[in-house]
C-alpha cells in the first residue's frame, strides 16, 4: 500500500428524494502488486445495509459522473443502490466492462465482498476529473481508456493533492488543453529516472511495467521479461496472432531518440566491414594475486612499488578475497596509487569526518521537515523499497534486521546528500552492494561507492546519453567484428543492441553470480588493456551465442528470450580470456577506424579515417589516456581451470598513450 485514504465518500445520488445524496463512506488507497499498481475503493462495511446509509443535501460539490439512464432507476430509495450497480462488473480485477441489467440483483458480489468496492490498474486510466477550486468536497473521477466513468470520489477528510502527486510517481499526468479541470494521462514523458527513460510508450502492459516499477522489471524480473513481451503485445483475444517483431522492435526503438547505428544510415560501416582483424590470439588466465604477491611489492613506508606490474597481474587474474579489502581502494580510486600507509591512515580520518558530517544532515531532518521535503521523502522511500530486494540471498544481507541492510540504507542515503542532483536512481544498490560486501565497514564502502559512481554517474542521469553513447560504440565494435552478425540483428530489428541496456547500466551485476562480479569488477577496474573494455566484454558474449542466434534464425523475440535467459550461465573466466582476446585482435589490426580507435583510446599511424561514419561518433568520444599493457611473466591458468606452471604469459602490446 503505497497511498491510504479514509473518509472518501461516494454520493450515489439514490437517496430518498431529489434533494439528497446518499453518502457512502469508504476507504482509497493506491496498492503495488505483482508488478501491477492499483487504485482500489471500498467500503468501509463491506455487507452494506442500504437503510443505514447517511444522506446529505445536494450541493455544487456533490456532482455524480457515473450516472444512470433514467428508464433503469428504480423507484425505491433502498433499492436503487443494488440496480445502479447492476450496470458495472469487475473483470480480471483491473478492468470494468458494462453489463446488462438483471432484477433483483444483490449489492453483493458471490464472495461477499460489496458491489460498490471497484478497483483499476493505472495502465487502464485515461483521465482525471478535478472539482472547481473552492467549490465544497475535494472530489475526483477517473474515466478509463474504454471511456468508463467511475463513480465520483469525495475526500470529506483532506483534499485530494496527495493522491494526484502518488499517482503521478507512476504515471505521467497533463492538464487538458481543452478543460482545466482535467488531468490526463500522457503518452509520452521525459522522466527523470534511467529506467523509467529507458523505455517510455505507454501503450502496452509491457512498457507501462517497465515505467512503472522499472528497478522489478528491468532488474529483479529481466531475465523473465519475455514474458511481459508476449502477454503485453498480444491482442485482447487470445485467438489473435501477437504483434509482428518489427512493431514490437519499433516501440522500444522509438523510445531512445538519437540511438542510430543503423548500417543506412551510418555509410562509414561499410568502409568498416571491409577490414580483416585476422584471427583472435589464444589467451590464457593466471591464478588470483595473493597477499604474499602483494606484500612484495610494497616498500617499507607501504606504498605500491610497480603499479603497472600489479594491474597486469590483476588484470589476469583478479585478486584473492582476503587482499580485496585492501586493493579495491586503490583500485577504485580511494587511496592514491603513491601514497604511504600513514598518508592513507590520515585520509581515512579526514573521510571518515566528512561521512558522518553528511549522514547527519539527513539523520537530523525531523519528521515535519521531511513533510516540506518531497525530494528528500521521494529518495527515502526508492532507497527503504529497493535495500529490502538487493542481493537478499547472500548471507551477508539475508534474513530481517540484518546489519548490512541498515549500511546499505545508510550509505546510500548519504549519498543523497553528498550528491544531491542525482540523488538516488534505481539500481544504485546493485552496485552498491558488492563494495559494502567486501569493505565491511560504513565508510570505506561509501568512499569507494563515490569513487565507483563517478565513473557510473552518466548511466543513471535524467538524459540517459551515458547509456546512449555506450550502445553507438558498442554497435561500432560489434560490426567491426562481426559485420555479418550485425546485419542479422538489424534484419530482425535488434540491431539496436538495447537487450545489451541492462549489462550496460549495472556492469553486469545481473548476469554473474555474486563471487563472479567481484572477479568481473576487479579486472576492469584496472582499465586494462584499453579503455572500454566492458564493451569488449559484452562482444565476447554475443559473439560466444551469435552462431545459436544464426543457426536457429532467432527473431526479435528469440534474441531478446535468449539473451535474457543467458543470466548467470556465463562463464566469467572464460568470457575474460575472450574478450581480452578481441582487443589484441582489435590493437593488432593495422587499419583499425578511427571511431573504434578513439572507443578503445589507443593511437596508431595505421588508423583508417572514417569520417563521414556520422555525427553520432561525437558522442562516443572518450579522451582518457591508454594505460600501458606490458608483458608479464608468471604462472597462468587456462580458461578451463587447469594450472600449467611452465607456461608463461607474454603478451607484449605496445600501446602509445592517447
Amino acid at each position: 500500500v503505497v497511498y491510504e485514504q479514509d473518509g472518501v465518500f461516494i454520493h450515489s445520488s439514490c437517496g430518498k428524494n431529489d434533494d439528497q445524496d446518499s453518502l457512502i463512506a469508504g476507504i482509497l488507497r493506491v496498492i503495488e502488486k505483482d508488478n501491477e499498481v492499483v487504485v482500489d475503493w471500498r467500503p468501509l462495511d463491506e455487507t452494506l445495509d442500504t437503510s443505514n446509509i447517511l444522506c446529505a443535501g445536494k450541493d455544487s460539490s456533490s456532482v455524480v459522473e457515473w450516472t444512470q439512464p433514467a428508464k433503469e432507476k428504480c423507484s425505491r430509495g433502498a433499492d436503487r443502490p443494488s440496480s445502479y450497480e447492476a450496470e458495472w462488473d469487475m473483470v480480471t480485477t483491473v478492468s470494468f466492462k458494462k453489463k446488462p441489467h438483471s432484477n433483483g440483483d444483490t449489492t453483493t458480489h458471490a464472495n461477499g465482498e460489496s458491489k460498490w468496492s471497484f478497483l483499476f490498474s493505472l495502465t487502464d486510466l485515461k483521465s482525471i476529473k478535478q472539482n472547481k477550486k473552492g467549490m465544497g468536497w475535494s472530489y475526483l473521477v477517473f474515466c478509463l481508456k474504454d471511456d468508463v466513468k467511475l463513480p465520483a470520489l469525495h475526500f470529506h477528510r483532506g483534499d485530494s493533492k496527495l493522491l494526484i502527486k502518488c499517482l503521478e510517481k507512476h504515471v505521467a499526468l497533463d492538464e487538458s488543453p481543452d478543460h482545466e479541470r482535467v488531468l490526463l494521462v500522457k503518452t509520452q514523458k521525459s522522466l527523470s529516472q534511467s529506467f523509467e527513460n529507458l523505455l517510455d510508450e505507454p501503450s502496452y502492459g509491457l512498457l507501462q511495467k517497465l515505467k512503472r516499477d522499472p528497478y522489478t522489471v528491468t532488474m529483479g524480473k529481466f531475465s523473465k521479461v519475455t514474458n511481459y513481451i508476449f502477454d503485453s503485445f498480444r491482442l485482447s483475444d487470445p485467438s489473435h496472432q501477437r504483434r509482428p517483431p518489427s512493431e514490437m522492435a519499433d516501440l522500444i526503438h522509438d523510445t531512445i531518440p538519437g540511438l542510430k547505428i543503423n548500417q543506412q544510415e551510418e555509410p562509414g560501416y561499410e568502409f568498416i566491414t571491409r577490414i580483416d582483424l585476422g584471427k583472435q590470439p589464444e589467451v590464457s588466465r593466471r591464478e588470483p594475486v595473493s597477499a604474499e604477491e602483494w606484500a612484495k611489492n610494497m616498500d617499507s613506508e607501504g606504498r605500491i612499488l610497480n603499479v603497472d606490474y600489479i594491474k597486469q597481474l590483476i588484470f589476469k587474474g583478479g585478486l584473492c578475497h582476503t587482499l580485496r579489502k585492501e586493493a579495491w581502494k586503490f583500485l577504485l580510486g580511494y587511496f592514491p596509487w603513491n601514497s604511504s600507509k600513514e598518508e592513507r591512515a590520515n585520509l581515512q580520518k579526514r573521510k571518515t569526518d566528512e561521512y558522518f558530517r553528511m549522514k547527519l544532515q539527513w539523520k537530523s531532518v525531523s519528521e515535519e521537515q521531511e513533510k516540506r521535503n518531497s525530494r528528500l521523502r521521494d529518495y527515502r522511500s526508492l532507497i527503504e523499497k529497493d535495500v529490502n530486494r538487493t542481493d537478499r540471498t547472500n548471507k551477508f544481507y539475508e534474513g530481517e534486521d540484518n546489519p548490512g541492510l541498515i549500511l546499505l540504507h545508510d550509505i546510500l542515503m548519504t549519498y543523497c546528500m553528498y550528491d544531491f542532483d542525482l540523488g538516488y536512481v534505481q539500481g544504485m544498490s546493485d552496485l552498491l552492494s558488492p563494495v559494502l560486501y567486501v569493505m565491511e565497514n560504513e565508510v570505506d564502502a561509501f568512499w569507494c561507492f563515490v569513487s565507483y559512481m563517478d565513473q557510473m554517474h552518466q548511466n543513471f542521469e535524467e538524459q540517459m546519453q551515458g547509456m546512449k553513447t555506450q550502445l553507438i560504440q558498442l554497435g561500432h565494435l560489434l560490426r567491426l567484428l562481426d559485420s555479418g552478425f550485425c546485419s542479422y540483428l538489424e534484419s530482425q530489428d535488434s540491431g539496436y543492441l538495447y537487450f545489451c541496456f541492462r549489462w550496460l547500466l549495472i556492469r553486469f551485476k545481473r548476469e554473474f553470480s555474486f563471487q563472479d562480479i567481484l572477479r568481473l569488477w576487479e579486472v576492469m577496474w584496472t582499465e586494462l588493456p584499453c579503455q572500454n573494455f566492458h564493451l569488449l566484454l559484452c562482444c565476447a558474449i554475443l559473439e560466444s551465442e551469435k552462431q545459436q542466434i544464426m543457426d536457429k534464425h532467432y527473431d526479435f523475440n528469440d534474441i531478446l528470450k535468449h539473451i535474457n535467459e543467458l543470466s548467470m550461465k556465463i562463464d566469467v573466466e572464460y568470457i575474460l580470456c575472450k574478450a581480452e582476446a578481441i582487443s589484441m585482435q582489435m590493437m593488432n589490426c593495422k587499419e583499425l577506424p578511427q571511431a573504434v580507435s578513439e572507443i578503445l583510446g589507443i593511437e596508431s599511424s595505421s588508423v583508417t579515417p572514417d569520417s563521414d561514419i556520422g555525427e553520432d561518433e561525437s558522442a562516443a568520444e572518450l579522451s582518457c589516456p591508454t594505460s600501458s599493457y606490458q608483458s608479464i611473466s608468471t604462472p597462468v591458468i587456462a580458461a578451463n581451470g587447469t594450472r600449467d606452471s611452465t607456461q608463461q604469459m607474454s603478451e607484449t602490446q605496445s600501446l602509445t598513450p592517447a
